[in-house]
């Protein structure tokens, strides 16, 4: 241990290092357990349209992802080429949007359920028939905050 000596004379101790690791190990597990990785792997292709006006949602836990496009290049040979819905990791059909969205709900505190908000991430190249038939599904079990995910459009167009 290094001491320092004052003007005066008399020596100033060290500072101690030996509680370094641990606030070390405290800040790595703190950023651990607060860090959201991304909860899907996408298996359908998802490129939103582009908008200029855009809002943040504020409270990630609280949003639902539905994506809707075609299937990535490695799923065309199992899913066929035509538009599908993505449900968290899943290849999914209308059909399977209530339990999707009574999962998401049970996943929450009774207080927070009526904030859940449906984000749809569609493909741009995507038909609205499709989109149609999640909304209907959405509407028919109670959810009706949705929302459309986009792309900030650059400005230099």
């Amino acid at each position: 241990m290094y001491t320092s000596v004052l003007p005066s004379g008399k020596a100033r101790p060290a500072i101690s290092t030996a509680s370094l690791p641990d606030i070390i190990f405290m800040l790595l597990f703190f950023f651990m357990m607060v860090t959201v990785l991304r909860d899907a792997d996408l298996k359908v292709r998802v490129l939103t349209p582009e908008a200029t006006q855009l809002t943040q949602l504020a409270e990630k836990s609280l949003v639902n992802y539905i994506y809707i496009g075609q299937p990535a290049p490695q799923f065309v040979g199992y899913y066929g080429s035509s538009p599908r819905i993505q449900l968290g990791d899943r290849i999914a059909s209308v059909a399977d949007i209530p339990f999707f969205l009574e999962n998401h709900k049970q996943s929450l505190p009774e207080a927070m359920r009526s904030r859940i908000t449906s984000s749809l991430r569609v493909d741009g190249a995507v038909t609205m028939g499709i989109v149609q038939e999640v909304k209907t599904a959405l509407r028919k079990n109670g959810q009706l905050k949705v929302n459309y995910s986009t792309r900030k459009r650059n400005r230099d167009l």
